[in-house]
């Protein structure tokens, strides 16, 4: 039956506390995806929220048949990205941020037939052509001064880690989501070191973004949580923890 056929794009949304900015990116993304000719898909994971945010994402449900709504206990965004990405079925499988602060035009520039030769296109607002909208300088600088210890200490070459928009080719998801294992923020960091160690092509692709004054990251509490999960990462790959499995 063609239902069975696996969707060409997966769009997996972490949502904690997302109640207010969860329903304007999802009548986006819902209409620019109903304007491609390819089948998609899209899951929310609620994780720990306070708020309406699984009331909210369960009320698109009923409007949008592709739309599936997870939910786990534990918080953490990349508790959130994990089990979405292991629980889709799409040939890629992109993650977007709630606040949606790339334009979810964009997405194009992830998926064939623009970018062919990738296992991971993750966003940069650092590659030549990105632009940042609205950022407060103290807010761009930060980013960039944890961005600097992430390649001197982890992942040399990468000029944006921490983007909230990245694309996996749908065996690389399993593969590289399998194995990961901080909750938190630095999930990304971790994702990418053990791609690199398993050789897979990771592209940078340049976007528009735009600043949410509601962004929830904190500069200097979160790089504090990097560098030791960074330590995490490092230990976990003495342990073999990132080995290929038979």
């Amino acid at each position: 039956m063609v239902d069975s056929l696996p969707p060409f794009l997966s769009v997996v949304i972490p949502a904690h506390n997302e109640e207010q900015r969860l329903p304007v990116s999802l009548e986006q993304i819902f209409a620019f995806l109903q304007a491609q000719s390819y089948a998609s898909e899209v899951l929310v994971v609620e994780n720990g929220s306070s708020d309406r945010t699984l009331e909210v994402a369960q009320s698109y449900s009923r409007r949008f048949p592709q739309l599936k709504v997870l939910q786990s206990s534990q918080r953490g965004k990349g508790v959130a990205i994990r089990q979405g990405m292991l629980a889709a079925r799409g040939e890629y499988r992109f993650m977007c941020d709630a606040d949606l602060s790339m334009p979810v035009e964009q997405l194009v520039r992830f998926l064939p037939p623009v970018q062919m030769d990738f296992d991971l296109a993750i966003a940069s607002r650092e590659a030549p052509g990105a632009v940042r909208y609205n950022e407060p300088s103290y807010r761009h600088w930060g980013g960039r001064a944890i961005n600097l210890m992430i390649r001197l200490l982890i992942l040399p070459g990468l000029h944006d880690t921490q983007c909230g928009f990245k694309c996996f080719r749908a065996e690389v998801a399993q593969d590289l989501f399998g194995l990961q294992t901080l909750p938190g923020w630095s999930f990304d960091i971790e994702i990418l070191y053990i791609a690199r160690r398993r050789g897979y092509r990771i592209v940078e692709v340049p976007i528009d973004w735009y600043h949410s004054p509601e962004s929830k990251l904190s500069v200097w509490r979160d790089a504090l949580q990097m560098m030791l999960d960074i330590f995490t990462i490092r230990r976990n790959a003495r342990r073999g923890l990132y080995e290929k499995r038979p």
